[in-house]
């Protein structure tokens, strides 16, 4: 067997204070899952079922450059927590949720809001304002043998130093021992997926030349400056 083209060796994180790197596989990213971000974007709280949408796995960078991307006038950030799962597992009980894990990682999940509305409001996919080129910037990844499981604790972002999000890991509406259970029942979840778990209130535009500083406690810090499109 002869490949066509030579095969991309596929998008990796660094894990923290290790040579190791996480090869990714999917990227699942929960929406509407902190209340005041729900009530921001003009809807009201609801615990219904989670709100499950994906990134292509390429969507993953690790560069500090991100390009704005096209076909957008309104490009956001959301701070995230990012599971990153460890093990192979179908329909998992909530009760060995954390088996699963490998790490936790600060990630964003940037969006093109317009193209995001518009899409909702004609009921079609949101692929084009969540899924594009860039769009999950992720830090390194602490495994739980580092940093044990994070369940709570601040996640924030800031905009050229001025702090825009400011919320707690346990706002969250689906907690991770609810998220990765429901998820698994639709998948097959494996080795080097990766979860962005929602984010807080205080999402809004960003322009080239911006700089975004995202954290977590315990998790440090990820920087990316916004660049023009080349």
């Amino acid at each position: 067997m002869k490949y066509v083209f030579e095969p991309d060796p596929g998008p990796i994180v660094p894990v923290i204070d290790s040579e190791d790197v996480f090869p990714v596989h999917r990227i699942y990213c929960v929406g509407k899952n902190y209340a005041d971000h729900v009530r921001e974007m003009g809807s009201t709280p609801e615990r219904d079922p989670p709100c499950f949408f994906m990134k292509p796995a390429d969507a993953a960078t690790i560069e500090s450059q991100v390009p704005y991307p096209p076909g957008t006038n309104n490009y956001h950030y959301e701070v995230e927590l990012v599971l990153a799962i460890g093990k192979e597992g179908r329909n998992i009980a909530p009760e060995t949720v954390l088996d699963y894990i490998f790490g936790y990682a600060v990630g964003l999940d940037m969006t093109r809001r317009d193209l995001q509305m518009a899409s909702g409001g004609l009921g079609h996919p949101w692929d084009t304002g969540k899924g594009f080129d860039d769009s999950a910037p992720i830090a390194a990844i602490y495994p739980v043998s580092a940093v044990g499981h994070i369940d709570s604790g601040f996640i924030r972002a800031e905009v050229n130093g001025e702090l825009r999000q400011d919320g707690n890991i346990d706002d969250l509406i689906w907690k991770i021992d609810e998220i990765i259970p429901a998820l698994s029942r639709l998948f097959l979840l494996r080795p080097g997926d990766l979860i962005f778990t929602g984010t807080p209130a205080g999402v809004g535009p960003v322009m080239p030349g911006d700089k975004i500083v995202a954290s977590i406690e315990g998790l440090g810090e990820l920087a990316v400056e916004i660049s023009p499109l080349l």
